[in-house]
This record gives C-alpha cells, sequence and structure tokens, in this order.
C-alpha cells in the first residue's frame, strides 16, 4: 500500500515481508544459508526487495524508471544513477512481520560539474517494525543529462586484508531486477544500455554490488551498527569485479583496476 502525503513530499509504503522473496534472494546470490522462516532477522540491505511502488506503464519514463515527479522533483535532468547510501541498523528487520517505510525528500539540488549539468537528490527512508524504528537510510540520486559522461573515476586500492572476485550474468541482472522491481533498462536492455545510454553492456546495479560488500563487511566484522556506499564508476558485463576489505573500509575494483564503489563499515 502506497499512501502519498504532504504535497507528495513524503510517502508511505507498507510490506508484509514475505518470506519468500527472502528466499528468493539468498537463491539469487547464492548464499548457503538456511529458508528462512517468520520472525527470522534478514542480513543487511535485504529490504530492497521490499516496499515495491509499482506504477502503470504511463507512469515510467522512457529508461523504465517511474517518471520524476512527485516524491523526485523533476530537475529536468534524464539520466539516473543511485549515487549511493548512509545506512543506520538500529534493529535487524525480521521476515514474514509486517513493516512500514517513510520516506521524504530531504533536498534536491542542481548545479554545474566537470561533465556538465548535474542534480541530486537526497532521499530518507525510515523502516520501523514491531513498533521501533529498524533502519534509516539516507539515498543519494544523480541526474545527468543526455549523452552526459563523467570524468576518469579513481584507482581502487592495492593492499587488502581479504578480497573475493565475482562475475556477474544477464540471469542474476535480470532477477535482481525483478526482486527489487527495479525497471531500468541498463540492467536488462544490452541495445538500450549500449545505443542509448553509452555503456559498453549491462550494467551491474549499484545496490547489488553494495549488497555483497554488506555480506563481506558482515563476515569479517561481525554485525553492522553503520555502512555507507558510493558508487564511482559502473561495472558492466563481462567484466568481473573484486570485492575487498582493509580494516572497515571496503571497495569493488573493476579488472583495470579502476574503483567502482568504496564503503564504510561501522561495526555493532
Amino acid at each position: 500500500m502506497v499512501a502519498p502525503m504532504a504535497g507528495a513530499q513524503e510517502s508511505t509504503v507498507e510490506d508484509r515481508m514475505d518470506i519468500a522473496r527472502a528466499a528468493a534472494l539468498q537463491a539469487a546470490l547464492g548464499l548457503d544459508l538456511p529458508a528462512p522462516e517468520t520472525g527470522d532477522p534478514l542480513p543487511p540491505f535485504f529490504h530492497q526487495v521490499y516496499f515495491w511502488d509499482p506504477q502503470p506503464p504511463a507512469a515510467l519514463g522512457a529508461d523504465g524508471h517511474a517518471a520524476t515527479g512527485g516524491l523526485i522533483p523533476d530537475l529536468g535532468l534524464p539520466r539516473r544513477m543511485w549515487a549511493g547510501s548512509r545506512l543506520s541498523f538500529h534493529a535487524p528487520l525480521r521476515a514474514g512481520i509486517r513493516a512500514t517505510r517513510h520516506s521524504r525528500l530531504l533536498a534536491a539540488t542542481r548545479k554545474t560539474g566537470r561533465s556538465g549539468e548535474l542534480a541530486f537528490v537526497t532521499l530518507r527512508h525510515e523502516i520501523h517494525q514491531r513498533g521501533g524504528l529498524a533502519l534509516t537510510e539516507d539515498q543519494d540520486l544523480v541526474y545527468r543529462p543526455e549523452g552526459a559522461r563523467p570524468g576518469p573515476p579513481p584507482r581502487a586500492p592495492i593492499s587488502a586484508e581479504a578480497r573475493e572476485k565475482r562475475r556477474f550474468d544477464p540471469v542474476l541482472l535480470f532477477r535482481y531486477s525483478a526482486l527489487t522491481l527495479n525497471g531500468h533498462r541498463i540492467h536488462y536492455d544490452a541495445d538500450y544500455a549500449r545505443e542509448t545510454e553509452g555503456y559498453p553492456g549491462l550494467v551491474v546495479h549499484g545496490p547489488l554490488l553494495a549488497q555483497h560488500l554488506m555480506l563481506m563487511a558482515t563476515r569479517e566484522l561481525g554485525p553492522l551498527a553503520g555502512f555507507a556506499f558510493r558508487a564511482t564508476a559502473p561495472l558492466c558485463l563481462p567484466e568481473a569485479a573484486t570485492f575487498a576489505l582493509s580494516g572497515t573500509r571496503l571497495w569493488v575494483a573493476g579488472e583495470d583496476g579502476r574503483q567502482c564503489m568504496e564503503a564504510d563499515a561501522v561495526p555493532a
């Protein structure tokens, strides 16, 4: 259920936190975990497969995303990217128990950068379950004009205490898009990704990279109190990615050594 509020600058979504959806994400990610049962704590960032806000075809943009306007204002720039998030984990979200996500617009600005006109939008999501605040997420979105090309990405650090190499494929990108109700065509429409948005291939979801970083941080550091990530360059198929950790800092590197994402973990 979606309820617009306060001139569409806020919205509230309720979700039953279906255990089947969590099990489907575990399977898609290849996690060797028991099937979740009602009341089990969910791994961090699994809330991405909940709180859907489905829109009819007429309400979608050319890229497959919901068109701007409403909670996200139309700032006149069509190319959207999830730039990063800052998360605070107050209590574990639990499978099969109703939860409510309240979202509101924190900021919307437009400025000129090295790559041209840019627009930045920050949303705050607060998820409540069992009468208490379970998670706070400040989500940053960036919008660019048609044909915009970002500047050169930073280089990834060389030394790390832990590394994992992963290769993604179109099937996983499709499944993750379906589970998160992400209609952005750059993740499943290779012709659109290349010809319209100028990528060399299908783009791996930034949140999918962040999900693997959070799982890595949990394995290496234990439960998390907070996590912040920022996308710095796209990762496109068929390129492999290296996930790395040094202390509480994490990153994703492409095959050429560029940094695709950086993150900081706060152990509980």
